[in-house]
């Protein structure tokens, strides 16, 4: 054909005659996501640089180990998350499922690597309570970080329950009465009794335990636990056999429940944490804080003199004791405390 008959056809052309495909970053995405009608809910157990186990169906007999979908993107998901799975769920070996979705959660567990980290870190999620390990001798008890894991209860959700390790050492009385106000519930246990009351206070729940190198709380898990150790373990192994001591790990407990440990905290960053969040786990102190003027740390005179929780206990609507405690725990936050870590 001549250049001209080229030229002709050309001419005889439309727009409806071509065809033009738009590049990869000005293509429309679709919003639309698989719905996985088939996904099977699990808890999240151990978490290993970027596997998860879980545990299908809350079953401590059946677990899975689980990549995060893609749709997901960064979504974080940490011991304690319920999700759902999809792919072989079978967790035989070798096997890989995926995280398609992340259940909302109704606790959190979290910290800043210090008071001035703006990052937050969720530690463990949907725990009910937080059981704060701390022994009475060798170390000493040290309620500058009682105080701070108290914090962290109220802020994320969590039931404290204060447990006081090695009272065939020390007597636990002066512990006791500093906590008295705060109306949190004390354990005592001694290195040659069975922790009865601890294993009653974890049955059936979700429960994360916190404490200091040293206080008693491996002693504690594994006397609770007799296999902890290797369930600890074969958690850990997701990381091609690594034991993984600076993370979380769930631990089914015998008759029903979890615990889990979190060797990894040895204090509490409070950046996350705002005063009103300490302030709404003391329902009678609650609206008068919202009469406080703007800023207000509910501390008191000189720090905030115009505070309206003073006005509570004038009234006799609280013990003065309850405000000083409440007052102790804001101190510990704001790195006002007189007792340290």
């Amino acid at each position: 054909m001549s250049r001209r008959g080229r030229k002709a056809d050309w001419d005889r052309l439309d727009e409806s005659d071509v065809r033009v495909r738009p590049g990869k970053s000005t293509r429309p995405r679709s919003k639309l996501r698989p719905e996985h009608a088939d996904a099977r809910a699990a808890m999240v157990v151990g978490v290993d640089r970027g596997r998860w186990t879980c545990a299908l169906d809350g079953k401590p007999d059946h677990e899975v180990i689980a990549m995060r979908a893609r749709e997901l993107g960064r979504t974080p998901i940490v011991v304690g998350d319920l999700v759902d799975l999809v792919g072989d769920t079978s967790g035989r070996p070798d096997t890989l499922a995926r995280v398609v979705r992340v259940a909302d959660r109704s606790s959190v567990l979290r910290r800043t690597a210090d008071d001035n980290d703006p990052y937050e870190r969720v530690v463990v999620a949907n725990a009910q309570q937080l059981l704060i390990v701390c022994s009475l001798a060798d170390p000493p008890p040290r309620t500058g970080f009682i105080d701070r894991c108290l914090v962290a209860a109220f802020a994320g959700g969590l039931k404290p329950v204060l447990c006081l390790t090695k009272s065939d050492l020390a007597s636990p009385e002066e512990i006791i009465a500093a906590y008295a106000e705060l109306a949190v519930p004390v354990l005592v246990t001694r290195s040659d009794e069975d922790p009865d009351e601890v294993r009653e206070r974890l049955a059936g729940q979700v429960s994360a335990l916190v404490g200091h190198s040293g206080v008693g709380k491996s002693t504690l898990v594994n006397k609770i636990v007799p296999d902890a150790m290797r369930a600890t373990g074969v958690v850990s192994a997701v990381g091609k056999g690594r034991h993984t001591s600076t993370t979380a790990v769930a631990i089914p407990l015998p008759g029903g429940g979890w615990v889990v440990d979190t060797p990894g905290i040895r204090s509490f960053g409070l950046a996350h944490v705002e005063p009103d969040d300490i302030v709404a786990a003391f329902d009678e102190f609650v609206e008068p804080a919202e009469e406080c003027p703007s800023g207000c740390g509910h501390l008191g005179p000189p720090e905030d003199p115009d505070c309206m929780l003073d006005v509570v206990t004038a009234e006799g609507l609280a013990s003065p004791g309850r405000l000083a405690s409440l007052r102790r725990l804001l101190a510990s936050r704001a790195r006002l405390d007189e007792y340290g870590d």
